[in-house]
């Protein structure tokens, strides 16, 4: 039955061309852009998805730069820091130099003042000039901000430190007493009195004893009629080269403890010749000093003659409920969201229990943050403490003054100052800026190092992913192309002969 008013076939003809035209067009889309999805109606999925990957992507590539660029900083106040290192050597060699006192004249002593000087200038020069785009780097700015500090802290070095809100309170609780290693002598009188028996003329003999610490060891000789204050003078003089000082204690006896707190200053006494003379050596009390408690007897048994040895104690420690590390009267942890070293003074140290009232001090601010991740959340910040390496920072009260104590005219200086609280103090510097320079050294090498090579696969997965499901897959795109274009050619060729189909109607009509 032929009509022409309707013709279904091209109707038909028309929709499979409509529809490979269709298909065509998104393979020609989809090969010219390289995108497998342009629109979301091409996948609505997919285009989440993908969208939420390309911003993790953006993220992770913005935290690879700013690993970069947090690189770049310690590498600038690492320089700074290099060059006051290398000063402080040379004021080592200044201060050994100057105490040659018998070979030095004044001129010299005074040149080397002045030397001196121009260094410490340099110091504070050095910590104000090292800055990276105008941020300076070693004065200070880059330090952790103490408020409402406790009383009894002899120093404070907080190097990291990660809270949300205006503070971050800091509590500290002593369990266990510092302790330094402690052993009595008793000798029964003032004064030694070497009573000669068998023979022995008393007044000839000595008493000899040796005395041992963690720095040293020295053998010390008495004449009798020699008082408990002279020999307590005697050792104090070598207190420096034993780690030990003698104090009395009771006019019959001294104290011989260790100049420092913590399980690694010990005091050994061995009496090397008693001289007849009776008495004892015991464990100075132990409570308050070391963990001694053991007796000899008297100073001619066996046990003196092997001696008598007492160790310290370190302080034990929490802060913030965190079991800390210590040594001596000192105390550090060292978490992702806090690091900080705290020394007490000894009562503190000694005295077990909360240091200040209900907190010991609070961190109000300041410090180095670096964003190493691509979600901007407290876990994604490190921060890090640099602290000021200029003169009047630099020692601590523990080492006897800073490194301005030994300009011109101040109580450190090499011309008639104390030339060995000189040489602490810049030991101790020599110390705290070596120390800074190696977290600064760790800090590049395994935080920023190993950061960055996390992000670097968590880009490189994260964009393969997103690749995955936006990307065009070419082999599989050309086939469709081909075959679409196969498809259109033979739908075209098709409503062709449909739209001549109803000319066959003429042929009726005759």
């Amino acid at each position: 039955m032929s009509r022409i008013n309707t013709n279904v076939t091209s109707l038909v003809a028309q929709r499979v061309l409509g529809q490979n035209n269709f298909g065509l067009n998104d393979s020609l889309k989809r090969l010219s852009t390289g995108l497998r999805i342009n629109r979301g109606k091409d996948d609505p999925a997919g285009l989440i998805a993908s969208e939420n990957l390309r911003a993790e992507i953006k993220s992770v590539g913005a935290a690879i730069n700013n690993a970069e660029r947090a690189e770049r900083v310690v590498n600038i106040a690492e320089g700074g820091l290099s060059e006051v290192s290398g000063l402080l050597t040379e004021l080592q060699g200044l201060i050994t130099n100057s105490a040659n006192s018998a070979g030095l004249s004044k001129a010299e002593k005074e040149a080397n003042q002045l030397q001196i000087d121009s260094i410490l200038q340099t110091i504070d020069r050095v910590a104000d000039q090292t800055s990276f785009q105008g941020t300076k780097l070693l004065n200070g700015n880059f330090d952790f901000r103490v408020s409402s500090q406790a009383t009894g802290i002899d120093d404070l070095r907080v190097n990291g430190a990660k809270f949300e809100g205006s503070s971050l309170d800091v509590s500290v609780l002593v369990t266990q007493s510092a302790q330094q290693a402690g052993v009595f002598l008793s000798f029964g009188a003032a004064a030694l009195n070497l009573g000669g028996t068998g023979g022995t003329d008393g007044a000839s003999s000595t008493f000899v004893i040796e005395v041992a610490g963690s720095k040293g060891t020295r053998e010390f000789s008495f004449a009798s009629g020699t008082t408990v204050t002279q020999i307590q003078d005697t050792i104090n003089t070598f207190s420096d080269v034993l780690g030990v000082s003698a104090v009395v204690s009771s006019t019959n006896g001294i104290r011989l403890q260790s100049t420092d707190f913590g399980s690694s200053e010990y005091v050994t006494v061995k009496v090397v010749d008693d001289a007849q003379q009776g008495g004892n050596i015991t464990g100075y009390n132990a409570t308050a000093f070391g963990t001694g408690g053991a007796s000899l007897g008297a100073f001619n048994s066996t046990a003196a003659t092997n001696g008598i040895r007492d160790v310290g104690q370190d302080l034990g420690a929490t802060i913030n409920g965190i079991v800390a590390t210590t040594k001596g009267k000192t105390a550090k942890i060292d978490t992702d969201f806090l690091n900080l070293s705290i020394s007490l003074n000894t009562t503190n140290a000694q005295t077990p229990g909360a240091v200040g009232t209900g907190r010991t001090f609070a961190i109000a601010g300041g410090g180095a943050t670096f964003q190493l991740g691509g979600k901007v959340d407290i876990t994604s910040k490190v921060t890090l403490g640099v602290s000021e390496v200029a003169i009047r920072k630099l020692g601590s009260n523990a080492a006897g003054g800073f490194l301005d104590d030994l300009g011109s005219g101040k109580g450190f200086n090499v011309v008639d100052g104390n030339l060995t609280s000189a040489q602490k103090v810049v030991s101790e510097a020599i110390e705290q800026v070596s120390t800074l320079r190696g977290r600064l050294g760790a800090f590049q090498r395994n935080t920023l190092g190993a950061t960055k090579r996390s992000l670097a696969v968590n880009l490189e997965n994260s964009s393969a992913a997103e690749s995955v499901i936006r990307d065009t897959d070419f082999a599989s795109e050309t086939a469709s192309l081909t075959r679409s274009q196969i498809l259109v050619s033979a739908a075209t060729n098709t409503l062709s002969l449909a739209n001549n189909q109803p000319q066959t109607a003429l042929q009726l009509l005759g």
